[in-house]
């Protein structure tokens, strides 16, 4: 076989004999200018194998299906490197050069996420890695300019760090002043503290001295006070006892009259009723007595003398029957029984009154 050599690759520097399945690697030289016309010289080293299964005839058969795939890759990679390049400006891919290749040549996901490997289907080549060993321009003035933007962003990097240490050896001078004033208001304030308590001690201690002998006789007088509040308390107690058993005494004595006076009632009117019995009796035996002694048949001619009387009277006046009312009180006589009117009408035709 006749494979490309060199770096930059170039055509039939390689005879072989056997070709090796990997995993190896290739460097090669690529050129690619930035949408700002800024020329580089990219150094690309590539790690490869092929990916076979060696049982299989027709997948061994495929590589040699490309003479030299070695230069066939190269060629491709830089292909696509130079098309994503050509489309960044310079300074946009110097910072994410290393993002920018990966995703040229392996490409990416739906989710944005770059792949780890680029697969040749003409003789199962794959490439797993990129790496960038060098990024130089190739035009001497964008080299000087690329040397000078390097060197400004050095010292611009060094200005920074020097004003950051600046600014921190600043702060930290100002914490420790700040610290210091603090530590310096809190001694005062505790030294301020300390003078308060010891004059609130003086304070108390004059005025212990001074109403020492005014607390003793207040003590005193709240003594005297607490014992004759405690006598006045045992004489009420006692009070209240003697007012109570005088009130049970006269209590029981009311209960024993009326219980006597109960007792005297239901006597006397036990006798009443036995009185009023007697007298009953005595009252029934004499009217017994006086109709045994007229008689039944005297009795009953007694009780018939007065309506046979007023018969007898009526018939001498030649009237069967009478009746008197007045003018403020008429009677219906058409409502009256049909024997009182109609009868008499029928059989005599004039009423006599």
């Amino acid at each position: 076989l006749n494979l490309s050599g060199n770096t930059p690759k170039t055509p039939k520097i390689l005879n072989v004999l056997a070709l090796l399945l990997g995993p190896r690697f290739s460097t090669d030289v690529v050129i690619v200018e930035t949408s700002d016309h800024a020329r580089l010289s990219l150094k690309l080293s590539y790690n490869w194998f092929f990916e076979i299964d060696k049982k299989n005839q027709d997948q061994a058969a495929l590589l040699f299906s490309v003479p030299d795939f070695i230069g066939d890759f190269c060629k491709a990679i830089a292909s696509r490197v130079r098309g994503s390049v050509a489309s960044q400006s310079f300074d946009h891919f110097h910072k994410y050069s290393a993002d920018l290749i990966r995703k040229a040549v392996f490409g990416a996901d739906e989710a944005g996420n770059i792949r780890n490997r680029f697969h040749f289907k003409s003789n199962n080549l794959i490439i797993t890695n990129i790496d960038i060993q060098s990024v130089e321009p190739v035009d001497q003035r964008t080299r000087d300019a690329l040397q000078k933007s390097v060197q400004l962003a050095i010292e611009i990097t060094t200005k920074s760090q020097e004003a950051t240490a600046r600014h921190e050896a600043e702060r930290r001078e100002q914490e420790a002043k700040g610290r210091l004033e603090r530590q310096k208001i809190d001694d005062e304030s505790e030294a301020e503290k300390s003078r308060k308590h010891l004059l609130s001690l003086q304070a108390a201690s004059a005025a212990v001295e001074s109403t020492g002998t005014a607390s003793a006789e207040a003590k005193a007088r709240a003594e005297a006070a607490k014992i004759e509040g405690e006598s006045n308390v045992t004489n009420a107690k006692l009070k209240a006892e003697a007012q109570s058993t005088k009130a049970s005494v006269q209590l029981k004595i009311l209960q024993n009259e009326q219980h006597t006076e109960i007792a005297h009632k239901c006597a006397w009117n036990t006798l009443e009723i036995k009185k009023a019995e007697e007298l009953s009796g005595i009252e029934a035996q004499k009217f017994k007595s006086i109709v045994d002694a007229i008689g039944a048949d005297t009795l009953k001619r007694i009780s018939r003398a007065g309506p046979e009387m007023q018969a007898k009277l009526l018939s001498g006046l030649g009237l069967k029957s009478f009746m008197i009312t007045d003018g403020n009180h008429p009677i219906n006589l058409f409502n009256t029984a049909a024997g009182l009117i109609g009868n008499n009408m029928s059989g005599k035709g004039n009423n006599e009154w």
